[in-house]
């Protein structure tokens, strides 16, 4: 696990490219990488990478990067792991026309199956990264991003040059890179925590999406191209028995979690006391003599929304014979954490589980770790959240039962009502619409988020909603998919956009910040394929959710875990904003709106309201608000003064 950097001066460009400039943006990213760093620089100044290494596999100085073959004609840069590497390795050893310098660096096992097979290599990979290769053979810079996409890849094209990392931070430290907020972004961001790739909140600043490469030549014309999408790799097991199933997804799931234990320094596992993370520890702990260490977050109160889990972590831990550590947090904690969150997160993500995670990943790398498996991808693939399934229930009564003229006589009757703003009214506009109700885990309606925007803003986005920016996936779920249930498309969706660019951003922002990995085996690809391919009908029988994943992990875990109502990792920011909380939310808000005609500060201070100057919290939903204004502050106002 590292961090990349790295920039191509188009042949229309006076810019060269240096060994300053390049570590000056490297060097952003201590965090990624404390363990070494390195930089090249062609001949003629026009390509340069950089890398800051987190040593995991191959701890010698001949893994550093950037690595190049002998000729020099193939330089990369790669952050991540590739768990099969040792595989690839014997498969190009065995064609006897490479010099290898390394005893098991999964970096040179990229660069000779790049040289042997060019981009179709990326087939061959089992693992998280993002790859940035110059090939001087063809003067081609070449991005690639995971197919899941666990790592994250930025880049900007200004000024005849194109320059990319593994952190937007990094990006900022070209003295030409303009530091604007994108409107758009805000906009989708209101709707998705997050801003759906390949755009950024910062205005010229794009992400790679998952399972996607680009190729920029040396005169600056450019391709992308989307070389893995889940639902060209399903199979059909429509007809397979449901025990067959079963033991098939936890086949795939031991061999995931065994593959991503491969490391020459210390691995752990984060544990929360769900089915997910107590299968990664209970699988992990399999067939291995030494106990496992792993790690849990709680808070210091039963708060009233959110109730501490780790009588079932200690549960899950105790089972399996690991070594458990935990840490109790209360507000304070959070508020020292502010600053530094937004820092790490580059771009807003509007998800409180940033705290604990931060935490956690701190706790762990506390106490000897520099890896830790963790669960997410789990609740996706198998419906595994409770809101899912009521949005479920009413997207499948809709769609059996209720004809388009009573749709739009409700719509009426809630206008009259001014229920507008309401969900209710979301979701009939919907169906009405022929869209689905579910878009992702959105924190206000499209009426509601119209109503926070400046009149500015509102009369621009007027004609628009934050559809457009999912409609193409919804396109290729519906050309591609052999099932094109409800649940398959709140699974592919969120495939496509919450987990690349939310859950996992979170998980690799705060996990890097103290310089920890962090793994996901739930979302190995072969395993998000199978999972994928399962019947929905069997994913959730009888109203239970994640019934085929509980029915697959049954006595590899507590019974009481399993049956346990679903809890998911959160934080208990309501309670937390009654008091120092709720006053820096409101002050930096108010600063936000009257600085910058993004937001109305009349309707953003509804989340607010004043009894005796003291602030009381209304609901959480104004937490995605805060990190809006907090990032402003801190990489547009003051980058630009």
């Amino acid at each position: 696990m590292c961090g990349l950097v790295g920039a191509l001066s188009f042949e229309s460009s006076d810019f060269t490219v240096n060994h300053s400039y390049i570590e000056g943006m490297r060097d952003t990213m201590v965090h990624r990488g404390p363990d070494g760093e390195g930089s090249w620089v062609d001949k003629d100044n026009r390509i340069g990478l950089g890398h800051r290494r987190l040593s995991i596999i191959d701890l010698s100085q001949a893994a550093s990067q950037p690595m190049s073959n002998p000729e020099d004609s193939i330089v990369l840069v790669f952050n991540g792991e590739i768990y099969n590497h040792a595989e690839i390795r014997a498969e190009l050893e065995q064609l006897n026309k490479y010099t290898w310098q390394t005893n098991h660096s999964d970096t040179e096992v990229v660069l000779y199956a790049f040289q042997e097979w060019g981009i179709s290599f990326i087939e061959r990979l089992q693992g998280m990264f993002s790859i940035a290769i110059w090939d001087s053979r063809e003067n081609c810079l070449w991005l690639v991003r995971d197919r899941v996409g666990i790592k994250p890849l930025y880049y900007s094209i200004h000024d005849n040059r194109v320059v990319f990392a593994s952190e937007i931070k990094a990006l900022l430290k070209d003295p030409d890179q303009k530091k604007e907020i994108s409107e758009e972004g805000v906009f989708h961001y209101l709707s998705y925590l997050t801003v759906p790739a390949p755009n950024t909140l910062f205005k010229g600043i794009n992400k790679l999406p998952g399972g996607t490469w680009m190729r920029f030549n040396s005169d600056g014309s450019s391709h992308q191209e989307k070389y893995w999408d889940v639902l060209d790799n399903t199979i059909d097991l429509s007809k397979t028995p449901e025990e067959d199933i079963s033991s098939g997804l936890l086949e795939r799931l031991r061999l995931a979690v065994k593959l991503r234990k491969v490391s020459d320094v210390p691995v752990g596992v984060f544990l929360s006391g769900g089915i997910d993370s107590s299968t990664n520890a209970a699988l992990f702990s399999e067939s291995d003599s030494s106990k496992v260490k792993t790690f849990s977050i709680g808070y210091d109160g039963n708060y009233e929304t959110y109730k501490n889990e780790l009588e079932y972590a200690k549960m899950a831990a105790d089972h399996v014979n690991a070594d458990y550590y935990e840490k109790l947090l209360n507000a304070d904690d959070l508020i020292r954490f502010l600053p530094e969150m937004i820092k790490l997160q580059d771009e807003p993500i509007g998800d409180p589980v940033c705290v604990p995670l931060y935490y956690v990943s701190k706790l762990a790398k506390e106490n000897g770790v520099t890896v830790c498996q963790v669960g997410e991808g789990a609740d996706e693939l198998f419906l595994g959240y409770p809101h899912w399934k009521k949005v479920l229930g009413y997207q499948n009564l809709a769609d059996k039962f209720i004809p388009k003229f009573i749709l739009k006589l409700t719509l009426r009757l809630l206008n009259i009502l001014k229920k507008d703003q309401d969900w209710k009214y979301e979701a009939v506009k919907r169906v009405a619409e022929g869209q689905p109700i579910y878009w992702g885990p959105e924190p206000y309606t499209h009426n509601q988020k119209m109503a926070m925007l400046s009149p500015r803003m509102k009369n621009f986005f007027k004609e628009t909603t934050s559809w457009e920016a999912i409609k193409p996936i919804h396109d290729n779920f519906i050309s591609k998919s052999k099932e094109t249930s409800n649940l398959n498309w709140m699974s592919y969706v969120d495939l496509n956009l919450r987990l690349p660019e939310l859950l996992l951003m979170r998980v690799d922002k705060m996990s890097m910040g103290v310089s920890l990995e962090a793994r996901v085996p739930f979302l190995d690809h072969n395993f998000v394929e199978y999972a994928m391919s399962i019947p929905s009908k069997i994913k959730t029988k009888n109203g239970q959710l994640k019934y085929i994943l509980k029915k697959a992990v049954r006595g590899i875990i507590p019974d009481k875990i399993i049956d346990r109502k679903k809890q998911g990792f959160a934080a208990p920011i309501k309670e937390w904003s009654e008091d120092s909380l709720g006053e820096i939310g409101k002050e930096q808000l108010e600063r936000f709106c009257k600085e910058t005609d993004i937001l109305d500060w009349k309707e953003v201070q509804k989340y607010f309201k004043g009894e005796n100057s003291k602030t009381v919290y209304i609901n959480r939903e104004w937490w995605p608000l805060l990190n809006l204004a907090m990032w402003w502050s801190t990489y547009i106002k003051e980058e630009n003064t």
